[in-house]
């Protein structure tokens, strides 16, 4: 097994002890398991304070540098999993990931959660991809 630490230059600094994503090469399948992405722009402040669509935009955005970064697409991205300070905004966050994943939805699990790492943050995405 080949495993590769990876680290968007595109985004702010990860906050503790993780990177960005870990890619993992098993039989010659290669997976790139991402950590969760918030609204931060790449200096670490919270973008969209207060407007979920705003921060679901910006959140889909950081995790296409990660993708792009490693070749991928969303469509490479098999499971998602999203983290919600209120969720009755599923709607409009379904409404932009729609934009991005179009017609290749992945397996998806959303999780309300009671806040955040930074409390103006209103959503977090963690996805698995196969490159």
């Amino acid at each position: 097994m080949k495993k590769e630490i990876i680290d968007s230059e595109k985004l702010s600094k990860p906050l503790g002890p993780y990177s960005h994503g870990v890619k993992v090469t098993i039989n010659g399948a290669t997976l790139l398991f991402i950590s969760g992405v918030v609204a931060f722009d790449s200096q670490g402040r919270v973008v969209g304070k207060g407007d979920i669509k705003a921060q679901t935009r910006q959140v889909l955005e950081n995790l296409k540098d990660i993708l792009e970064a490693e070749g991928a697409t969303f469509k490479d991205i098999v499971k998602i999993t999203n983290f919600y300070a209120d969720f009755e905004d599923y709607p409009k966050i379904a409404e932009i990931r729609a934009e991005y994943f179009g017609d290749w939805p992945p397996a998806s699990t959303g999780i309300e959660v009671k806040r955040l790492i930074d409390k103006d943050l209103l959503i977090e995405i963690e996805a698995v991809a196969v490159i």
